[in-house]
């Protein structure tokens, strides 16, 4: 493996590089085309890996990117997943080099993509190649890659449930999340749900003046800022009736685990400027984010937000909201449940629409599924160290999907770091996890195909 990066190092970085360069901006409708390049992109990687049967797929939206190498019918399979679409990259004015044209800087590399998730994606195409180059392949593989993960992998259900003979496999393994530190590796055992809304509070009929009618006709604005404030009281509690009712509460002995990994509040507050953390009351920071449901606004707006003053009194506000969801709670139910507080606790000055768009179910694995150990010995062979499991914030709707769908079990073999600005401006890649990543991949396959028990270390299939 060192000499195929010794040999290759250059390589590699160029070709994520180009890779990288594409806006493959799933969000955006003025990217489709960028989308459908990125696409026939990531087709000429895998083509180059050595995989066999490579696809471009068409979905409903934005499509999937598929290859395959079989070398024993008889032997277990790994279906690799990753996504080649990415987040918006606005504010630009944000960012310290251009977001589509990369650039290395104190040994990472700085692009939109270049964590979440193109430079995780990569490093299991060079693993791949590394591995049929060298004829060290220990198994089959399988590999897809979508380009909807970012709004939400709207399509993503139908599509494996067409191909679900195509991509018939033992295991999944992802590389679309991250680890605790270089020094402190980790390995995620779960993953928040997501619910996310849209809502719009309708006054009058037209923009008024506020001289002529503030104070007698409802401002939408206002009514939506106090409508929202209700939704988290000063504990910290959601406030939507029956928000927690099916809420996962982890015993004493596995949150005890769970505070194993390191954390450190004063550095975790110097890092994002701030002097106080806050949510729900008697758990800990690593709780809320990762045990714990939680409701964010992720966007708002109304009236006039130009330079200089206008008296107005906005016609409608706006505002754009995601709850993360733990196990056993419903991304349906809790959008429902929302919409139904909602409606509920509206004035009649002011009409409501509630819109729900994408969301996702909450997932967790047993840690001593033998899949995991394969990919804990993996980690521990090239890092140096034990990884510590942690459960992630974040979502990623095809694990659950897979799971629902194929009966397929995942592990979440993720190389970015929390300070990677994933969905911000100057999202970054450490060309170390990026190498680190390409070691690690192919022990992963080393020790899945040693399994003596195939079922086992899979989980039973459905």
């Amino acid at each position: 493996m060192q000499n195929y990066l010794n040999d290759n190092r250059g390589k590699i970085i160029e070709e994520l590089f180009d890779l990288l360069r594409i806006p493959s901006i799933s969000a955006d409708s003025a990217r489709k085309q960028d989308v459908s390049r990125c696409a026939e992109t990531i087709k000429g990687l895998l083509i180059k890996a050595g995989l066999e049967q490579v696809e471009v797929l068409q979905t409903g939206g934005h499509p999937v990117v598929y290859g395959q190498k079989i070398i024993d019918p008889e032997l277990p399979t790994v279906l690799v997943y990753g996504h080649y679409d990415v987040q918006p990259p606005d504010p630009l004015d944000l960012w310290t080099t251009p977001p589509f044209e990369p650039e290395i800087r104190d040994g990472k590399i700085y692009a939109r993509g270049a964590s979440d998730d193109k430079g995780q994606l990569f490093i299991h195409v060079k693993a791949i190649e590394q591995m049929v180059q060298t004829g060290s392949l220990p198994c089959n593989v399988k590999l897809i890659a979508e380009g909807e993960e970012e709004v939400g992998s709207t399509h993503l259900g139908n599509f494996l449930k067409e191909h679900r003979e195509k991509i018939a496999a033992d295991i999944v393994l992802v590389s679309d999340t991250g680890m605790i530190s270089l020094d402190e590796p980790s390995i995620m055992t779960g993953l928040r749900g997501l619910s996310y809304i849209e809502m719009e509070v309708a006054g009058a009929n037209r923009d008024l003046h506020s001289g002529l009618y503030g104070g007698a006709v409802a401002n939408p604005a206002q009514v939506l800022s106090t409508l929202i404030a209700s939704l988290i009281n000063d504990a910290g509690r959601i406030t939507i009736p029956g928000f927690y009712d099916d809420v996962e509460e982890l015993s004493s002995a596995e949150r005890h685990q769970l505070a194993q990994a390191p954390f450190d509040l004063d550095r975790y507050k110097q890092t994002l400027d701030i002097a106080e953390v806050t949510g729900e009351a008697g758990y800990s920071v690593m709780e809320r984010v990762g045990i714990r449901p939680s409701l964010d606004v992720n966007g708002i707006w109304s009236g006039y937000t130009g330079e200089g003053a206008k008296t107005v009194l906005p016609a409608k506000a706006f505002a754009k909201i995601s709850m993360r969801l733990v196990p056993n709670q419903s991304s349906p139910q809790i959008s429902q449940l929302f919409i139904d507080h909602i409606k509920g606790i509206t004035p009649k000055t002011v009409k409501v629409t509630v819109t729900p768009h994408h969301g996702g179910e909450p997932w967790c694995i047993q840690d001593d599924l033998p899949a995991y150990r394969a990919a804990c010995r993996a980690v521990r062979e090239v890092f140096g160290k034990e990884p510590v499991p942690v459960r992630g914030g974040g979502s990623i709707p095809v694990v659950a999907l897979f799971e629902a769908e194929l009966g397929l079990k995942t592990i979440l073999l993720g190389f970015g770091l929390d300070s990677d600005a994933i969905h911000s401006p100057n999202e970054h890649f450490g060309l170390i996890n990026l190498f680190k990543g390409i070691e690690t991949v192919p022990l992963f396959y080393k020790y899945f195909a040693e399994s003596p028990d195939l079922r086992t270390l899979c989980g039973e299939k459905v």
